[in-house]
């Protein structure tokens, strides 16, 4: 099933937000660490390259992620032109307060009270952009929550007369291309559980970290992976957690024992996990190229027969 979510409210967000790119100096990006390229939204990219705005990438919730992977997608990023990336935690007030500072070099000649640094904090929903505001101003100016989408306006705070810096609404773009992107997006709660199947999003995670962290699917289930594919191991949760149905008969609700993988997840319960690597990525669009070259041969074919 692929995984779409564009609320209304988003369009706006998109038109307001390349305004306000036509006003500031400095783009900083907020992704998801766990997911740094299935979390960078393409709209905001165009934005920042329409305008030339050099460009922040805050590789955020990194005490999640794991370290070798994070290094790997900084050393990726810092190759690209008008780029800086950072990892941090906008939650450890020390970290976040590196930002100003940084943003400075991307535009160095706007420090002065004649022409003062204007930074526009933008990325995708519930990826921390909100908690990085609060942690600058140092006090409660943007609201936060455990759901997408809480933020719905463009808000400005001045830092120092020499620095301003705009929070915007989490922006999704109108077609999620890759369904690896989705459910990528969706396991990190980036999306409206409106809009996904919790079981299929579960499945889908537990086989990526079959493929890469069996050890912290062991430990945090324990036995119960040995020998099981992930629908298995999603059964086994549910069996172990005494997740039932109500009603006459009990079953297995898969859907409650998704919750408990994705919130694990999520929470870091699992460790220290990435999703996506640089080299995973590239895998992933030439398999993607691949096939839609395929699909347009066969498409040729049956025209001409």
């Amino acid at each position: 099933m692929a995984i779409q979510w564009f609320p209304g409210h988003m369009t706006s967000a998109r038109k307001r937000a390349a305004e306000t790119m036509a006003l500031i100096d400095v783009v900083i990006e907020v992704c998801d660490a766990r997911l740094p390229e299935a979390s960078s939204n393409p709209i905001i990219r165009e934005l920042r390259l329409h305008r030339q705005r050099p460009c922040l990438k805050i590789l955020n919730k990194s005490d999640l992620a794991d370290p070798v992977a994070t290094a790997a997608w900084l050393a990726w990023y810092n190759l690209q032109e008008g780029v800086t990336a950072v990892a941090l935690s906008s939650k450890k007030a020390g970290e976040a307060s590196r930002v100003p500072n940084l943003c400075k070099t991307l535009a160095p000649h706007r420090n002065s009270g004649v022409k003062p640094l204007r930074m526009l904090i933008m990325g995708i929903p519930n990826v921390g952009k909100s908690t990085l505001m609060n942690a600058l101003v140092k006090r409660r100016v943007s609201a936060v929550g455990d759901e997408p989408a809480v933020t719905k306006s463009q808000l400005v705070q001045h830092l120092s007369p020499l620095q301003s810096i705009t929070d915007t609404p989490g922006l999704m773009w109108p077609k999620i291309t890759h369904d690896s992107d989705g459910y990528m997006l969706a396991a990190s709660h980036a999306i409206g559980r409106n809009a996904v199947i919790d079981s299929d999003v579960a499945v889908f995670m537990i086989n990526l970290l079959l493929k890469r962290y069996p050890t912290a699917l062991a430990e945090r289930y324990g036995s119960t992976v040995e020998g099981q594919d992930a629908v298995g191991i999603l059964e086994a949760v549910a069996t172990k957690r005494r997740c039932l149905t109500q009603g006459r008969r009990e079953e297995l609700d898969l859907e409650k024992a998704a919750m408990i993988v994705l919130t694990d997840y999520r929470s870091g319960r699992l460790g220290r996990v990435t999703l996506e690597t640089p080299e995973s990525r590239v895998a992933m669009l030439t398999d993607s190229e691949r096939l839609h070259a395929e699909q347009a041969k066969a498409r040729e074919s049956r025209r001409k027969a």
